[in-house]
């Protein structure tokens, strides 16, 4: 009998960019050296929900839906020989996300971070376009020496995958250094569905940034703030998922103001090679 995705285990689920799974295990024990203050920053406001409720800041991608098949990518380890087939086809059903409004992110940097909370000013707050059981969005937020932190959202509920939260900081850049990767999960959302939900920071002359997924060329504005980005997308495998299902691994791609894309997670090396 299959295990279909409301039944398998939600942890074995999550996925980070780029950490080894040696390391992601390791995390509440580690930690990284300080790191320099981070370009793109700037003055940038962040993304929350204005007082009735509206969106204030950079635009959601709206919601939309596309096809393609899994392939390796960020989070994969390099590999030759990757091929589509039916049983990896999946459908991006919504790409749209929703800002958490400022009283609400106040109250998941709290819970999430505790007494260091007071610390960290808030640059960004999402909802994804779909509920998994231990997750629902992100907020993303920075301190005075330019350090970001995590905290994925439930309600108004917050917590890091990361000891401590400002692990994310310097640990993988792409090639180029022009985006740099923090944490990324992909969680059964029921129903067949499955929640994908990401970040990272992106320097100064970044304009734009967008995600794919597997080799579907389509492309999703990510939300950006404050030299941070956030994507959310739910996702539907068109056949029923094996107990441990892959999935596709979500692409960066970032561009200047003039609209030149000038990194590509697709071209990067230390992914490809």
């Amino acid at each position: 009998m299959k295990i279909g995705p409301e039944e398998q285990d939600e942890a074995s689920q999550r996925r980070r960019w780029g950490v080894p799974v040696g390391v992601a295990a390791g995390v509440v024990a580690v930690s990284v050296a300080a790191v320099t203050a981070f370009g793109g920053a700037g003055d940038a406001k962040p993304i929350v929900a204005g007082p009735a409720g509206n969106p204030t800041g950079a635009a959601s991608p709206s919601p939309s839906t596309t096809t393609g098949s899994a392939s390796g990518g960020a989070g994969s380890s390099p590999s030759s020989g990757d091929t589509s087939s039916a049983r990896d086809a999946f459908t991006i059903t919504s790409g749209a996300t929703t800002p958490i409004d400022a009283a609400t992110i106040t109250r998941i940097l709290a819970s999430c971070l505790g007494k260091d909370a007071s610390r960290y000013q808030p640059v960004i707050g999402v909802r994804a376009p779909i509920t998994s059981k231990d997750s629902d969005g992100v907020v993303i937020a920075v301190d005075s020496a330019g350090q970001y932190v995590q905290c994925e959202s439930k309600g108004d509920k917050g917590t890091s995958p990361d000891s401590p939260p400002t692990f994310i900081n310097d640990r993988l850049w792409g090639t180029g250094r022009t985006v740099e990767y923090f944490d990324s999960i992909r969680e059964p959302a029921g129903k067949g569905q499955y929640l994908m939900l990401g970040a990272g920071h992106y320097t100064s002359g970044i304009t734009k940034i967008t995600i794919s997924y597997g080799d579907d060329p389509k492309e999703y504005p990510a939300a950006m703030a404050g030299g941070a980005f956030v994507y959310a997308a739910a996702l539907s495998p068109d056949t029923p998922p094996e107990q441990h299902y892959a999935g596709p691994s979500p692409y960066v791609h970032a561009y200047n103001a003039s609209g030149k894309e000038v990194y590509n997670q697709k071209k990067d090396p230390q992914f490809t090679e």
